[in-house]
């Protein structure tokens, strides 16, 4: 047995040899890995045992992931309905004109998947009980075993739990039953929340859905999107007949509910949004003011309340029938898109509440007639690779 291993040995010797970057310090190999897209680094990883320890190294991994979240990206989801296809662009923050990468992904003709904030450079996507998570920046996406359910209203979040260093995705299942005879149309959650079922999922090989127990009994709002904030879910939902916000550890795998405050608008239009590391509510009624509540703290869910008066963009973005909020950089600029999807070139709209102002930023090439766009912000790129899940 020891003659074998020495055999064993000898043809990862020779590759080494005869690689003329394995003569290199470290110091240089990384930093010519930090010059590489991602993509590149990933493909680089498969060459040999020795590329492949440095590119999945802790440390080169947190070297990569320092630079990635010191340059934030944009990142375009777009869907061609006459071409099937789903293909993801990025670009610079600081500089949307520069830098500009593009990953396409071929979906099944009869699917179009809806994609959720990204984590850690990961995206997740779903359509009904079809679930995938990838990596936009290398193009290389797994699909995760179908949603166990027969009921028709899914909602998923997708989020990242530092403890373990693991990815998870929650998702809930439910059944409404309109048509109660105390209903009012004031009362935006005049559905009758009923038992929901929660599972979860934990990326890895051979991993399937868990069902969890959850003893609120409350209903997902599916009309606002959940966040994932330093390893806990959070997202908005019916309980004891108030708006409310859930809250689901991803480590403890436990849910919490926290009292939202009392106001009309919020209750009713309110979405959530991670405003500068802290959980917050935005809200606006068609054409009023825009609200944003702000968490300050959770334990005694104490919220701020600022407001911002969104002026008349009509010269910018010309006659639009909607202005959907996006979210909010780093600068304080609230982000701005259109619906319906404006006509080539793209662009969104970054509104300064402080100066009150709004710019428009053009992305060329993403924007073709009939083509669907969503825009993502605070993008880092990853060179992960992701190991199939069956």
């Amino acid at each position: 047995m020891k003659k074998r291993a020495m055999k064993s040995k000898k043809p990862e010797e020779k590759r080494d040899e005869h690689d003329p970057c394995s003569i290199l310090p470290l110091e240089l190999k990384t930093e010519i890995l930090m010059k590489l897209p991602p993509k590149s680094i990933a493909r680089l990883g498969f060459v040999s045992n020795h590329w492949s320890s440095i590119i999945r190294g802790q440390d080169f991994t947190d070297l990569y992931m320092t630079r990635s979240l010191a340059q934030p990206r944009l990142l375009f989801s777009v869907y061609r309905p006459n071409m099937q296809m789903q293909f993801f662009h990025s670009c610079s923050q600081e500089d949307p004109s520069s830098d500009h990468r593009r990953v396409s992904y071929t979906l099944n003709s009869d699917l179009r998947y809806s994609f959720s904030p990204h984590i850690g450079g990961l995206i997740f996507g779903q359509n009904n009980t079809k679930a995938m998570i990838g990596n936009p920046s290398t193009g290389q996406f797994v699909s995760l075993p179908k949603i166990k359910t027969q009921r028709k209203h899914i909602f998923s979040i997708f989020g990242y739990d530092p403890v373990n260093d693991l990815y998870k995705v929650l998702c809930m299942t439910e059944i409404t039953k309109r048509g109660s005879q105390d209903f009012k149309w004031e009362d935006p959650m005049w559905e009758e929340p009923m038992t929901e079922e929660h599972q979860v999922f934990t990326l890895g090989p051979k991993q399937k859905w868990r069902m969890l127990e959850c003893h609120y009994l409350h209903r997902h709002h599916s009309g606002s999107q959940g966040i994932c904030r330093d390893g806990v879910l959070y997202y908005l939902a019916s309980f004891n007949d108030k708006r409310s916000l859930m809250s689901f550890d991803l480590s403890s795998e436990d849910f919490n509910v926290a009292k939202l405050p009392e106001d009309y608008t919020l209750q009713q239009f309110g979405n959530l949004v991670d405003h500068s590391g802290k959980i917050a509510i935005v809200s606006q009624a068609y054409s009023g003011p825009m609200d944003l509540w702000v968490l300050e703290d959770a334990s005694k869910e104490e919220w701020s309340k600022v407001a911002a008066i969104v002026p008349s963009i009509t010269d910018i973005a010309g006659n639009v029938q909607r202005l959907i909020f996006r979210g909010i950089l780093p600068t304080g600029e609230i982000i701005l898109a259109l619906l319906p999807t404006p006509k080539p070139p793209f662009f969104f709209l970054c509104y300064d509440p402080k100066e009150k102002n709004a710019r428009k930023v053009v992305i060329e090439g993403i924007g073709e007639d009939y083509a669907a766009v969503n825009v993502f912000f605070d993008h880092v790129e990853s060179h992960m690779v992701l190991s199939k899940v069956s």
